[in-house]
């Protein structure tokens, strides 16, 4: 009963609202316009869009799932998310990705004031759905340990990746082997901040982020 109540409790939120500029040139080349690469079809003929809302869709009610969204971006939007305009939340332009998940949340705290939110940026692909699946049911669950935090979720580095988040990662908590308190962020750092954070075990950011909407908030 306590995981059917966790599930009604469960919230999305889908980042769909930047504007894509340094992919221009290749979302140009395939679409033949200027969208944003959320809206182009890069894999399998489906949007950036639409795998992030296949993405929420796997842990989240289909209509708890919102949508934040540039005005700008209307004609490319409106029929990628025909079917649910009232889980639309609409900026009158791009003030950056934190204005984005603070309108948000501020709907989801009106609707449900004790919700699990979970938020999923639109610009990413995965090519195993199952292992982001899987991380995030983990995040849900380290939120319900510790109601007051924000977890991260982070991905496994392969690389000396300069074009990436990096999450600098402190001491394990919640008694899994698999969560750390944040220690810091380094953004698209140069290669020797790189080379530092890969043999210091960080990990590169998804900005898959769950927690409760009051500890957002």
């Amino acid at each position: 009963m306590r995981t059917l109540n966790d599930r009604r409790k469960r919230w999305g939120i889908v980042l769909a609202g930047g504007d894509g500029i340094r992919l221009r040139p290749l979302t140009r080349l395939i679409c033949g316009d200027d969208r944003p690469k959320q809206f182009c079809p890069l894999y399998g003929g489906i949007t950036l869009l639409e795998h992030a809302r296949q993405r929420a869709e796997r842990s989240i009610r289909s209509e708890q799932i919102l949508f934040s969204l540039n005005r700008a971006h209307e004609d490319f939007y409106r029929r990628r998310l025909a079917d649910c305009p009232a889980q639309r939340v609409v900026q009158p332009e791009n003030r950056g990705t934190g204005a984005a998940i603070l309108t948000s949340l501020l709907v989801v705290a009106k609707r449900d004031p004790a919700a699990t939110v979970a938020v999923f940026p639109s610009d990413h692909y995965y090519s195993d759905e199952n292992v982001i699946a899987e991380a995030v049911e983990n995040a849900f669950e380290v939120s319900r340990r510790e109601p007051d935090a924000v977890i991260l979720v982070g991905a496994y580095p392969h690389g000396l990746e300069v074009e990436y988040g990096w999450i600098e990662v402190g001491e394990p908590t919640s008694g899994r082997h698999d969560a750390f308190r944040v220690r810091g962020f380094h953004e698209k750092p140069a290669r020797p901040m790189a080379r530092l954070l890969l043999e210091r075990g960080s990990f590169w950011n998804t900005l898959v982020m769950v927690g409760k909407v009051s500890a957002f908030l």
